[in-house]
């Protein structure tokens, strides 16, 4: 056995025990199996649980957003942008809505930010224990936060989204290369402009994997290319918004 091999038995024979003597009765046993299947087994029940939804991205996103159906938008939540940062609005329309986000919106400790719901213990979106004990020291789903990293950064999820694809472009069909790119099939300026007013749920939609692609980069700048004309035709994000328009 290596150096390294005797290292990594050793430091995971440490963490499966420290595991096993912190886990709560009750602790998901998807969860369990995953962190158990580690080349490095997380030494924590909370380690445990972002390693699953990092392993995971499309269910996280998938999970956010049906969250997020059954919170609902505020009563009154308009889709707005801001570059004052104060107003907790995104800067950009390329930025998810997330009105929880937003100044005087937000729940409080116990609630998501990113979806409005309450947060269980390990950052849990379901009370697995029965208690009805909020984790008053969590503002998010331990799965928002993926599905959040998803929604703002999808070039860091293209092999899960890939996978989805059966490793093909979404474009052309051809074999993905290595230089495929993630795209989204409807561009965001089109969201803000046609679809600014439709329920916030539905919006999200837009920045998860239903409207998620890898396509080659030979017909990713094809298809940029075609949406070029559309975007200089197009007004602007309005007399109201005090942002720059943005490249797609």
């Amino acid at each position: 056995m290596s150096k390294t091999s005797a290292f990594r038995a050793e430091r995971n024979e440490k963490a499966r025990a420290r595991l096993a003597k912190s886990l709560p009765v009750g602790f998901p046993a998807a969860v369990l199996a995953h962190a158990f299947s580690r080349p490095f087994i997380p030494p924590t029940p909370r380690l445990a649980v972002e390693s699953y939804w990092r392993l995971h991205p499309v269910r996280a996103d998938r999970l956010a957003r049906a969250l997020a159906s059954r919170t609902g938008a505020p009563e009154g939540w308009t889709w707005r942008i801001s570059a004052d940062k104060a107003t907790g609005l995104g800067a950009s329309f390329r930025q998810p809505p997330a009105p929880y986000r937003e100044a005087g919106r937000a729940l409080g400790a116990g609630h998501c930010r990113i979806c409005g719901g309450p947060v269980y213990r390990l950052g849990w979106h379901q009370d697995l224990w029965g208690d009805g004990a909020l984790n008053r020291r969590a503002e998010w789903h331990s799965a928002c936060v993926t599905a959040w990293k998803l929604w703002t950064a999808p070039s860091e999820f293209s092999t899960p989204l890939a996978k989805l694809q059966k490793r093909r472009c979404a474009a052309s069909g051809q074999r993905l290369l290595k230089t495929a790119e993630v795209d989204h099939r409807t561009p965001l300026f089109r969201v803000w402009r046609d679809h600014r007013d439709s329920p916030w749920p539905d919006l999200l939609a837009f920045w998860g994997a239903p409207n998620l692609q890898v396509i080659n980069r030979t017909a990713h700048v094809e298809k940029c290319g075609a949406e070029a004309s559309e975007r200089v035709g197009f007004a602007g994000v309005g007399q109201d918004d005090p942002v720059s328009w943005p490249a797609a």
